[in-house]
């Protein structure tokens, strides 16, 4: 795996666990002195990574399958604020999209449980990953160059 990704899955990692960018690099600092000294840290019990959330089916308390990831969307200071649940369609498709606290998501043994039905989060308001008004939603971060949301904090 490449340097690049390697970053990148780190930065996915904290910013799902709700560590803030200079968490992020403090962490990515020690792990290069760590490396070079030959240590390792791994992934603990009670953490999962973002990129097996996404897409990940969700359950009720019940154990029935209720939907699955569609995204997971940041607050400001990097924090996972909401998952996006698609419940109620068949394979993926007319599925409706429900917005849930990250802290209501459990997950344990990398499995999703949500203390709520099917019929309970087809019931929630639609939550709509792009807003029409801004654009907000509707483009990728650019790879490089670009302000990466610099003037939100003038």
């Amino acid at each position: 795996m490449s340097r690049h990704h390697l970053t990148a899955s780190a930065a996915i990692v904290a910013l799902s666990l709700g560590l803030g960018p200079a968490a992020l690099a403090q962490s990515s600092m020690s792990n290069s002195s760590d490396a070079a000294a030959g240590a390792t840290e791994s992934i603990k019990p009670d953490q999962m990574r973002a990129s097996k959330i996404v897409g990940a089916t969700v359950y009720d308390r019940d154990n029935r399958s209720i939907g699955s990831v569609k995204d997971l969307i940041l607050d400001k200071s990097g924090k996972v604020d909401r998952v996006v649940v698609g419940v109620g369609g068949v394979l993926g498709v007319g599925d409706k999209n429900v917005a849930v606290s990250m802290s209501d998501v459990k997950f344990d043994n990398n499995r999703l449980t949500l203390d709520r039905t099917k019929a309970q989060l087809q019931q929630a308001t639609n939550y709509r990953l792009e807003n029409r008004d801004t654009g907000a939603g509707s483009s990728a971060v650019p790879v490089t160059g670009g302000t990466g949301g610099s003037r939100m904090n003038r």
